[in-house]
């Protein structure tokens, strides 16, 4: 059966609350929409913004790719502070709300395809699109409230001064953020009800990075309506803030992942780095490995989320015995795990993700299902992508993506094996 048919979705397997929260808020975005396309004219002009911000959140995205997929799974189960964010604000002030629909369509489709690489759940991708798409809905009627004898041809940025712009601009803003942030955590929340609220609010500063996102994108409306020569300039500033000062705040969080012991994605990454900076100057190789325990969903739909976390723990145990004591063993998000693996090349990491798996096979978890009664989780398998610098790739960003699509070969293959990136099977 097809993937592509809607049997198969993924989304048919939330739980019916989850499911009725999702589907009502896909519902409601395409009401405004339908409402917003119906209703609103479009000039010349906001195709030409449209076009301007289409480029530049898709050179903005291309830039940071390397780690945006790590942050996000480093933000497992808290809000994903989403930068694209200056672009989404800038286009409430420049956009009609359909081509604000166009803009947001854009930036996540290209980020499924070229940050995840179509392995991100795609009924997830398409409630954070939408949750977007209401939040700049939402701030562009305040601003409206506030101006709402404006030329449909001219832009909101071009109307706001003095103080009552201000205070327009700030309770956009805040609605932009409380809208979007609101209607995720409740998603969450409904998602793991088995799991303190709180945690799914994310650090405090999240809120200062939208804050700052926000009005970076005001700030590009400025320049593209008064001075759209200097746009270049911002775009620059923009991803300098971007991967220079504002990703040390992502991998600030705790280094060792609670569940497992080892290592969060976070630290594993930036030691990954440090490594792989120490090979080039040596002009040794590193061996990379990110594993994947198939079908893990099925051991926690049969015997509950508690033995699930037994059987990864067991799992990372597992993977720690089978590498040296100098490799690096990281937790990457959910049933994934990443090995660092210095000084060693693609043969050796062949070598070590084949004995990882041959360990991992012969496991037998003892652990309580459900109902409390003992029971044996054996027959476990995992599959793997392995790959090296400099052999593979010579960034850790481009080797963590091909050994990545290494391992999403190996579960299209059929599962428990090993493939080497842009080989094949070990």
């Amino acid at each position: 059966m097809s993937r592509l048919d809607p049997r198969r979705w993924a989304l048919w397997s939330l739980p019916g609350g989850v499911l009725a929260y999702v589907v009502t808020v896909q519902v409601l975005t395409y009401a405004v929409l339908l409402a917003t396309a119906l209703a609103t004219p479009i000039s010349t002009w906001s195709w030409t913004w449209l076009g301007v911000l289409v480029v530049a959140s898709v050179i903005h995205l291309e830039a940071a790719q390397g780690i945006e997929r790590i942050r996000e799974l480093a933000a497992e189960g808290t809000p994903y502070t989403h930068l694209q964010s200056v672009w989404f604000f800038a286009g409430v002030l420049l956009l009609p709300v359909p081509l604000q629909a166009v803009l947001i369509a854009v930036s996540f489709t290209h980020e499924w395809y070229r940050v995840f690489r179509r392995r991100a759940v795609a009924h997830r991708k398409l409630f954070s699109a939408c949750t977007v798409l209401l939040a700049t809905a939402g701030a562009t009627l305040v601003l409206a409230a506030f101006y709402p004898a404006v030329d449909p041809g001219q832009p909101l940025v071009a109307t706001l001064g003095g103080p009552r712009g201000v205070v327009a601009l700030v309770l956009a803003g805040l609605i932009y953020r409380l809208v979007n942030y609101a209607l995720v955590v409740g998603a969450i929340i409904a998602t793991n009800p088995d799991k303190p609220a709180h945690q799914a609010l994310g650090p405090a500063s999240d809120q200062l990075l939208i804050a700052a996102a926000i009005g970076l994108g005001y700030a590009v409306t400025v320049v593209m309506v008064h001075q759209p020569w200097t746009a270049p300039l911002l775009l620059v500033t923009i991803l300098a803030l971007h991967l220079g000062l504002l990703l040390p705040q992502f991998r600030a969080a705790a280094r060792t992942d609670g569940k497992t012991g080892l290592v969060s994605a976070q630290w594993w990454h930036d030691q990954a780095s440090a490594e792989l900076e120490r090979a080039r100057r040596l002009a040794g190789p590193v061996g990379v490995l990110m594993l994947d325990l198939d079908r893990f969903k099925r051991i926690n739909d049969r015997f509950g989320h508690p033995a699930g976390d037994d059987v990864l723990r067991a799992v990372a145990d597992a993977i720690r015995r089978a590498v040296r004591g100098t490799d690096l063993v990281g937790r990457w998000g959910g049933e994934e795990f990443a090995v660092l693996l210095p000084g060693v090349d693609t043969t050796g990491a062949a070598a070590a993700a084949e004995r990882i798996r041959a360990m991992v096979s012969v496991l037998r978890v003892t652990t309580r299902d459900h109902t409390g009664q003992e029971v044996v989780v054996a027959d476990l398998t995992l599959s793997v992508g392995a790959g090296a610098f400099p052999t593979t790739a010579a960034t850790v960003a481009d080797v963590l993506l091909a050994v990545d699509a290494a391992l999403y070969e190996a579960k299209n293959s059929g599962r428990d094996q090993v493939r080497l990136a842009g080989v094949g099977a070990a």
